[in-house]
């Protein structure tokens, strides 16, 4: 095996290190986040980094990176208080990436990739047409870790959409019926495949 201790990482080539750490934690979630700005500009962005934080209540985080330039998903849900989650499927993964690439706020990845917004009902923020996971956020706290110089931003589902044929008897969202994509690195996408389900584990009796 490759071995890397903390000084050989410090000093590896730039892009080289980057590659390595964010890829060495595993497969990550791939999320297209829609906001909407204060003046009606719509936005869509890819974030890897969405995670359970709760079940009840029924609360997500990601990870932003240090707000020293613009960040434009940040700005609208703080302003709104509100954003959606959209998973990313197989179908969209090159425009869904397309996303991270750095636009003016006046203009929309909506209107620069093939995917599209959709509105449901009062909710302001736009979700992703034919996602097959969607749900409406809305902002309850941003948490400074000082030590990466990025912020924790928590949000609570205040509506959730799954397609029908995703969801089981017991609740489970089986993501690889959707064909949900999922993110290796950076900028590396794979579709997961379903294996099978295992029962809660309890302690073997001795």
């Amino acid at each position: 095996m490759q071995f890397f201790n903390n000084q050989d990482i410090s000093n590896l080539n730039k892009i080289y290190r980057i590659n390595l750490i964010n890829s060495c934690s595993g497969f990550k979630s791939a999320n297209l986040l829609g906001s909407i700005s204060e003046d009606g500009y719509t936005n869509v962005a890819v974030f890897s980094s969405v995670t359970h934080l709760g079940s009840n209540p029924p609360t997500l985080g990601f990870i932003l990176r240090p707000t020293t330039v613009p960040r434009n998903t940040h700005k609208n849900l703080k302003d709104t208080g509100y954003f959606t989650i959209n998973h990313i499927w197989e179908d969209v993964f090159e425009d869904a990436h397309h996303t991270s690439a750095k636009y003016p706020d006046d203009i929309s990845e909506f209107d620069m990739t093939n995917l599209e917004p959709e509105f449901k009902g009062e909710f302001k923020a736009p979700f992703v047409k034919n996602a097959p996971v969607q749900m409406a956020m809305k902002f309850i706290e941003e948490i400074y870790v000082p030590s990466n110089d990025v912020m924790l931003v928590v949000a609570q589902i205040q509506e959730l959409y799954v397609k029908d044929e995703l969801l089981k008897e017991d609740g489970l969202i089986n993501l690889s019926e959707g064909n949900v994509v999922t993110i290796n690195g950076l900028d590396t996408y794979a579709v997961p495949k379903f294996k099978k389900q295992l029962s809660y584990q309890r302690p073997k009796k001795v």
